[in-house]
């Protein structure tokens, strides 16, 4: 499979698990959290989606497309690993939604950066909120999900706080 393909199948299975987390936490309060704002397409996904509600970006610096970018009161600039804990401390376990696009080119540094980053995740989803992310997951209290029509198995993955 060429890059071309594995870029394709990815954004487009961005697009299915996205569409399908804002279907399913309809009925959720809470904010929608993008770790991650890179150029700022899938944030720009998010924001027409959920028009009526605040999609708050975590990322180091801003370096995206200025039709992408957020208002500077919806960025949480820095490491997440910093980020994440602020997070909870202000908007404690009532994320609907919390989208993941962190990794790189590298499958075993996002693996490890992934189980690093997992527990700090976790306790921000409320209770019927999803996980959306690029990379596979390690939670201890969320359940995976089966993706939804559309999506490419292992370019996607869900996770359910029950």
């Amino acid at each position: 499979m060429s890059r071309l393909d594995i870029f394709i199948n990815r954004m487009v299975s961005q697009r299915a698990c996205i569409d399908f987390a804002v279907r399913e936490t309809a009925a959720t309060g809470g904010p929608v959290f993008e770790l991650g704002l890179g150029n700022g397409r899938t944030y720009d996904h998010l924001r027409e989606r959920l028009s009526q509600e605040e999609v708050f970006v975590f990322d180091r610096e801003v370096a995206s497309n200025p039709a992408s970018t957020p208002p500077r009161a919806q960025i949480l600039m820095g490491d997440v690993m910093e980020t994440l804990p602020q997070a909870l401390r202000r908007f404690g376990a009532t994320a609907r939604i919390v989208h993941a696009d962190l990794g790189g080119h590298n499958l075993e540094k996002n693996d490890a950066f992934a189980r690093k980053v997992s527990p700090l995740i976790e306790p921000l989803l409320a209770p019927g909120g999803i996980m959306v992310s690029s990379d596979r997951m390690y939670f201890e209290a969320l359940e995976p999900m089966p993706l939804p029509e559309g999506a490419v198995e292992g370019r996607c993955f869900l996770y359910r706080r029950g």
